[in-house]
């Protein structure tokens, strides 16, 4: 079992996963849930199949999770395991919280970094961080700036990620690289990108794509233009349109013109 990060004091016995899934119920809207249901493809054969709403907008589910960031990981951990989708969301948010006060340079809590971060791949594998909303708001710390701050590149852990038969742990590789993006490293994308032209999971051209953008955006424009000058007549065209969104038009049509 994972090890937990100690609430605020006289919090302990509030903080729970059934009393955090409860608010999350009441907060629920029926009408709301049969929208996110259909929005997040939960028929048969989609990507969502199967997954379960109650009806909660994500700025509502973020204010409900402010009176939660202390529970101990062990409950944020079992909260993953509900079928609910919101629960799921609210445990992640809860996390991403615990490892920004964990990281905190006067207070840094090396420990507690390291259960979340080994809590939430126990997660991933398992299966339940399993939309692209979860891992959007996830992967990026919980796995990226955990990584990045260990001064690692993110090889072997997100090499093997992506090479993984699940779409999400796919997923999850390709947006712990925003991290590094974010601290002006586009070595962990790049390095990425090639090994996942050939997916077939709109999704994960979708993700690419998207890092891609970014790197150009903020870490260096010729380092995406190097990238598209050699992949581009490959790129599947939605990952093409994403990573070219901030190029001139004349480049965008001279890039979808060499496929």
């Amino acid at each position: 079992m994972a090890a937990a990060v100690e609430p605020e004091p006289g919090a302990t016995n509030e903080q729970t996963a059934a009393r955090l899934a409860a608010a999350i119920d009441a907060a629920g809207d029926p009408a709301d849930a049969v929208f996110l249901q259909r929005f997040f493809k939960t028929g048969p054969g989609e990507y969502g199949e199967g997954d379960v709403f109650v009806g909660v907008r994500v700025p509502a589910t973020r204010a409900i999770v402010k009176g939660f960031e202390r529970m101990p990981l062990v409950e944020a951990s079992a909260l993953l395991g509900s079928a609910v989708h919101e629960h799921r969301l609210a445990a992640l948010l809860v996390m991403v919280r615990q490892l920004q006060l964990a990281m905190r340079p006067r207070t840094r809590d090396d420990a507690a970094i390291a259960a979340l971060h080994e809590a939430y791949l126990d997660a991933v594998r398992a299966g339940r961080v399993n939309n692209w909303d979860l891992v959007d708001a996830s992967a990026e710390y919980l796995v990226g700036q955990v990584l990045l701050a260990a001064g690692d590149d993110g090889s072997p852990l997100l090499d093997g990620l992506a090479a993984s038969d699940a779409l999400w742990e796919r997923r999850v590789a390709v947006l712990s690289t925003f991290a590094y993006i974010k601290a002006g490293d586009g070595g962990p994308i790049l390095r990425l990108a090639p090994r996942l032209l050939e997916d077939r999971e709109d999704l994960m051209h979708k993700a690419v794509g998207w890092m891609l953008r970014e790197l150009g955006k903020k870490v260096d424009r010729d380092e995406l233009t190097g990238f598209l000058d050699v992949y581009a007549p490959r790129m599947p065209r939605t990952m093409l349109s994403y990573a070219t969104e901030h190029l001139t038009s004349e480049e965008r049509a001279a890039y979808r013109a060499s496929r």
